[in-house]
């Protein structure tokens, strides 16, 4: 018997090996593994699958073939990433064919592209109001409708951090029982001096904000495109002169009165609303809709302030964040939009190479996630 599901194992990871390649081309994958199929229903009601939410991962670095078997196998189909520009040459990513072909690649995996997270057309122009903002704001335009016609994708994570994005002061710290982790340190960078911006003010941010959204929000409202800012990480004052906005609960709550829409959402990213000093439930209920995505992740205050200023991240089942209450949270406002684990830690034997992406440390995160879900969801059951 063992030797009969090792085969199909090597059977199934040849067949991926041969669909997927990581410089861009797209083959189809072969459904042909019986173990992949739905099973027959015993005519017993079952728990919603998921408490109703959509398992989602993360693809920055194109379609890792383990990683896709992996998800595939944990019943896991949603696929976050970016537009794979190498698969429609000579075309800018916010073209039909490039989206066309993304998630065409995708189909062939057998996950549903479902978000895209670090859209292209959103750079320093237009958060800096820099030169050639007017036809960025364009071009971000046209990606949602070719993203929303083509890819049937509703949601774009998207983040106000110009120049300097997600920052760590160290990606290989030490946590539980020797596991990687990353970590920052606001005092390790105090020194460091500014861009080539020089100094960006908190409210020259928000005016580029402001100019973005109006024009932004209405054309997503016609085409039903779900907007979901995610909070500055690390989400303290500044960083080498430019500053953040995107760093408490309040100033949330300011972006989505910029333009009232049920468009204008939010990504709940737990970690770094917690480490704002957020309470994570109460949060999530007073976002209620708009609350389009979530990074499901956990985190520990290391600096004993909020907004903390020294923190790391950890196992999903041993930071700051009640982890239980926040899912029964979600499940209370009916969340039903895509989920995925975010910044795990690196495990025994697996690579370090995308600090807190690592395959081995995201099984263990969607094998707690579920078991959440599971617990939360217990009285909703489907005939």
């Amino acid at each position: 018997m063992k030797k009969n599901n090792r085969r199909n194992f090597i059977k199934t990871s040849a067949v991926l090996t041969a669909a997927l390649s990581l410089g861009g081309k797209s083959t189809a994958i072969a459904a042909t593994d019986h173990h992949l199929k739905p099973r027959p229903s015993s005519g017993m009601k079952s728990i919603v699958k998921d408490a109703g939410m959509v398992m989602s991962e993360a693809f920055f670095w194109g379609p890792d073939e383990r990683r896709i078997a992996f998800c595939r196998q944990m019943n896991v189909h949603g696929a976050v990433g970016g537009i794979m520009g190498s698969l429609a040459k000579d075309q800018n990513p916010w073209d039909p064919e490039a989206v066309k072909a993304t998630k065409q690649a995708w189909d062939q995996a057998g996950m549903k592209f479902n978000v895209v997270e670090g859209p292209p057309a959103l750079g320093n122009a237009t958060k800096l109001a820099l030169p050639g903002r007017d036809e960025e704001i364009s071009n971000f335009i046209t990606f949602m409708k070719n993203l929303k016609q083509y890819g049937e994708v509703e949601v774009i994570c998207y983040n106000w951090m110009p120049a300097i994005g997600w920052y760590r002061t160290k990606k290989d710290d030490i946590g539980r029982a020797g596991a990687l982790v990353t970590s920052f340190d606001q005092a390790l960078i105090k020194d460091l001096p500014d861009t080539e911006f020089g100094k960006v003010s908190k409210e020259s941010l928000w005016a580029n904000l402001e100019y973005f959204l109006k024009a932004v929000v209405p054309e997503a409202e016609k085409i039903g495109m779900k907007l979901a800012m995610h909070p500055d990480d690390p989400q303290i004052d500044s960083i080498r002169g430019i500053s953040r906005i995107m760093t408490s609960v309040d100033n949330f709550k300011r972006m989505t009165q910029i333009v009232k829409s049920p468009y204008n959402g939010i990504t709940m990213c737990q970690g770094n609303f917690s480490l704002m000093g957020a309470d994570i439930p109460k949060a999530i209920k007073q976002f209620d809709s708009l609350i389009h995505f979530v990074h499901f992740r956990n985190v520990r205050d290391l600096s004993g302030n909020k907004p903390s200023t020294k923190f790391e991240e950890t196992f999903h089942d041993e930071g700051d964040i009640d982890m239980y209450a926040a899912m029964k949270a979600y499940y209370d406002i009916g969340f039903t939009g895509p989920i995925r684990p975010d910044h795990v830690p690196t495990m025994a034997g697996d690579s370090n190479d995308h600090a807190g992406y690592s395959n081995i440390g995201a099984l263990y995160a969607f094998g707690y996630m579920r078991g959440l879900m599971q617990a939360v969801g217990n009285g909703k059951r489907m005939g």
